[in-house]
């Protein structure tokens, strides 16, 4: 089968700070060497792997660096690796936001981007406007769009308000028509970026669908981005692992997000997991020792990327010998965190009351996130012990070690 897209050492990189050369020889010889010789930025020679953990040892970083890989027609490639891996940056040269600074793409036939909320939408348009502007952006005659129109107001669900200018709409709804226009206008390449996190679980499940049905029954191509991995697993048959603005692995998927989640455990006594859009930023118990019957209370601060819609928490409790024994979960006991404010910090208790679980050394693992996407996964993040007291003994039956059940937790905020 032919290659619908082919990246050749494709490489981009950014300056960190000011963006010209400072001097006006240099900028002079720049202009000099690009335009009339034809030659490599002799400017952009200096630079350092985009590793965000580390301070820059250049004026220059490189978001990708030799990235060369092909996809054939009809496949769904995945495109997974840590916030700021470059994944991003690789659709938006693929669907001509920006340029590279090396290399090139072969593509051939239309490319449909989503790439970010509102991404191509003219916010004082109405939604009927923008999928008409969209359908001529991609070359497509006014007819053919008005054919599909009734097939992209369905599949979106905001027909009550098609003719209201996009800016009034919320940014689950822009996904849901920005997603239902990119599919629906017969795109030979669809590239979609992590966007379909905003929307809700109908239309997450709605869009992975649409997506199979335009690979497996249309022949198209897809590019897919996800930080959700149970996603990435259904849809895609092949994935690529970028770490650093580099291919750390190209392969089939399970393949890939086993090595990637591996390669997420955090050194120490845990691992972690998760997209990172809410993150556990501290955890501790109040007392790492308790008596048969004591409460067990946590305390847990969480911090935010984005705005966050809704959250649940999970405490499950594991054994020495690594048998789940206990759940609380905040959803249970009606604690459910919404409308999280972006790059905010909000901080949580929890008790766990009367904890009769048998004599032992026992684990904690946290997660937070939703039904249909974890945010945070810290595994034996936190140990505790359970000791005999004659004077709780004659109060309470500790639960067998197996006992997996749901404690009645109770949460509130601090």
């Amino acid at each position: 089968m032919s290659d619908a897209i082919k990246f050749e050492n494709i490489s981009k990189q950014y300056r960190l700070g000011l963006v010209s050369t400072q001097t006006l020889s240099h900028d002079i010889n720049r202009w000099w060497k690009v335009n009339v010789l034809r030659q490599e930025d002799p400017y952009l020679k200096i630079g350092s792997v985009n590793d965000r953990s580390k301070a820059a040892d250049g004026d220059y970083v490189w978001a990708l660096k030799d990235i060369s890989f092909s996809v054939a027609q009809g496949d769904v490639i995945g495109i997974i690796g840590k916030n700021g891996a470059g994944k991003s940056t690789l659709l938006k040269i693929l669907s001509k936001v920006t340029t590279p600074t090396t290399g090139t793409i072969k593509a051939r036939g239309r490319i449909a981007s989503l790439l970010e909320v509102g991404t191509g939408f003219h916010q004082e348009m109405t939604g009927r406007e923008n999928i008409y502007m969209n359908g001529a952006i991609m070359g497509m005659s006014k007819n053919e769009i008005t054919r599909k129109l009734d097939q992209i107001i369905d599949f979106s669900g905001c027909e009550r308000y098609v003719d209201t200018p996009v800016k009034r709409y919320s940014s689950g709804m822009t996904v849901r028509l920005g997603f239902a226009i990119a599919a629906h206008l017969d795109p030979e390449i669809l590239v979609v970026d992590e966007v379909l996190a905003v929307g809700d679980a109908e239309f997450q499940k709605k869009a992975i669908g649409k997506m199979q049905d335009v690979s497996r029954g249309q022949g198209r191509t897809v590019l897919f981005v996800s930080h959700h991995m149970p996603s990435i697993q259904q849809l895609c048959s092949s994935c690529v692992l970028l770490e650093n603005g580099m291919i750390s692995t190209i392969d089939k998927t399970n393949v890939v997000i086993d090595k990637y989640i591996r390669e997420q455990s955090i050194k120490g006594n845990y691992e972690r997991q998760g997209s990172g859009f809410v993150r556990f930023q501290s955890f501790s118990l109040t007392k790492d020792s308790i008596a048969i019957g004591e409460d067990l209370e946590l305390n847990l601060t969480l911090k935010t990327s984005e705005y966050i819609a809704k959250a649940i928490i999970h405490i499950n409790i594991y054994n020495d010998n690594e048998q789940y024994v206990l759940q609380a979960s905040s959803e249970d006991s009606e604690f459910i965190l919404t409308n999280l404010a972006p790059k905010a910090t909000y901080h949580v208790k929890c008790v766990l009351p009367h904890l009769n679980a048998i004599p032992g050394n026992y684990s904690i693992n946290l997660w937070v996130g939703t039904p249909y996407e974890w945010f945070d996964w810290l595994k034996g993040c936190l140990q505790f012990s359970i000791y005999q007291d004659q004077s709780y003994i004659k109060r309470v039956s500790p639960y067998p070690s197996d006992a997996k059940l749901v404690l009645q937790s109770e949460w509130k905020n601090l």
